[in-house]
């Protein structure tokens, strides 16, 4: 589509620099969807050279690359669109997000509309996802997992058999939403030994648990995705989710640990199940998140869906 151009701040400088630039960014990105917004006109500018497909799907986040097809989609020529079908496949909802800190400005909800408008249909992957979308668009919603190579999850190291629990954390923390401070002071309390390996690039909410329990608490920087799984498949016992707010948004990083066959606890922020964190410290995982039909997010089974809309 071309070289991208538009970047944000990079967070380098003295604290306040920095302080400053996170402020910017943040600001632009809520307001203007800057620098995301440039692939609205890289996405337009590539399928006007695009003709004679049966199905063109795509795929966000980032949603400007749906408000790039909307640009070029015509509902009332279809024979000039460059596909006879346009599915939107959406991951977490745009405007109707639960889980971000802040809530985007009311015009995009004018942009969501217009673009979900003009798709055939609007796929998602869960169940209840659809709540984060206008009722209005209700009917052109399907749910379709994310796929995996179920191949690609076969290591061949076999799970450590570690002198303590050991269990870790993947992802981005959310202040009052996706927080884990409840849950590592309830650790504390418990006086137990155990190895609490956290994968962030936020690690503001955790920080202070590392200080007084360097030991207990291990903070690691991220790494690529099935290099993370296979470390966690051989030197953990666990795997910790802490829930979204809301059924809106589901991470998809649970299929993968379901697949490296590794135990889930889900831990709501502020209402903790003690009784579950003691069971799973003790190595007892009846209490384990149950992922249900796993043969849905087989990739041969996600594609044929899609095809299915063709």
């Amino acid at each position: 589509m071309g070289k991208v151009k538009w970047k944000n701040f990079d967070l380098k400088g003295k604290r306040v620099s920095i302080l400053l630039k996170r402020i910017i960014n943040r600001i632009s990105g809520l307001l203007f969807e800057y620098p995301n917004i440039e692939l609205m006109g890289l996405v337009k500018k590539a399928l006007k050279n695009e003709s004679g497909y049966d199905l063109l799907i795509s795929i966000a986040v980032p949603y400007p690359v749906h408000w790039g097809v909307a640009v070029v989609w015509n509902n009332k020529k279809k024979e000039n669109n460059p596909a006879k079908v346009w599915v939107a496949d959406c991951g977490d909802p745009y405007f109707g997000r639960e889980n971000d800190s802040f809530k985007v400005p009311f015009y995009w909800g004018w942009v969501e509309k217009w673009f979900m408008r003009k798709t055939d249909y609007v796929s998602v992957p869960t169940d209840t996802a659809y709540l984060g979308y206008f009722k209005e668009f209700h009917h052109k919603i399907k749910v379709i997992p994310q796929g995996f190579k179920f191949e690609d999850y076969q290591f061949y190291q076999m799970p450590r058999q570690n002198d303590f629990p050991t269990f870790a954390f993947a992802g981005l923390f959310i202040p009052g939403r996706r927080d884990p401070t409840a849950f590592s002071l309830f650790l504390l309390e418990t006086n137990r030994n155990f190895r609490f390996h956290i994968y962030t690039k936020n690690s503001a909410l955790i920080d202070s648990f590392i200080k007084r329990a360097p030991e207990k608490f291990i903070l690691h920087s991220f790494i690529p995705r099935m290099e993370l799984l296979e470390k966690l498949h051989h030197e953990v016992d666990f795997v910790v989710n802490f829930e979204n707010v809301g059924v809106r948004q589901t991470p998809s990083k649970l299929i993968d640990y379901m697949l490296i066959n590794k135990p889930i606890i889900s831990v709501k922020s502020f209402d903790l199940n003690k009784e579950n964190i003691l069971r799973f410290l003790d190595k007892d995982y009846s209490g384990a998140l149950k992922i249900n039909h796993p043969e849905q997010y087989r990739v041969e089974n996600v594609a044929a869906a899609f095809l299915a809309l063709s």
